[in-house]
């Protein structure tokens, strides 16, 4: 099955740090404002999901949420979250342990992206 989010094993272990730090987390794609196209990790209840944000997947058991408008742009390529050295995002909550989150991402072959479209009719999520 294609993800459309994944993640690499140096980001699934700092998620689990974080996890086993701040307790129950959540990934949003910012849409570039005041941060960048970064992806920002939050408490539960920090952040509000609205009714046009999706979830593209799970990466290490946490949803990762993308504003609909936002994914109409990526719907072609799989996010790969990353992470690195150095202060993240503000509003985040990697930047409080001197790392942070960075997105890369691959375009899905083509048949790839007819597999997610068809798991797009079929479960009705994006």
């Amino acid at each position: 099955m294609v993800k459309r989010v994944v993640a690499t094993d140096d980001a699934l272990s700092f998620i689990e740090s974080l996890k086993n730090k701040y307790g129950s987390i959540f990934f949003y794609q910012s849409g570039g404002c005041c941060e960048g196209s970064t992806p920002l990790c939050y408490r539960d209840g920090d952040f509000r999901i609205g009714d046009y944000d999706i979830c593209l997947g799970l990466i290490g058991d946490i949803p990762f949420y993308m504003h609909k408008r936002q994914y109409d742009y990526w719907k072609h390529t799989q996010l790969i979250i990353d992470v690195a050295d150095g202060e993240g995002p503000t509003f985040s909550l990697d930047s409080i342990e001197e790392k942070h989150f960075i997105t890369r991402s691959r375009v899905f072959t083509a048949e790839e992206y007819q597999e997610v479209k068809k798991l797009l009719s079929v479960d009705g999520k994006i």
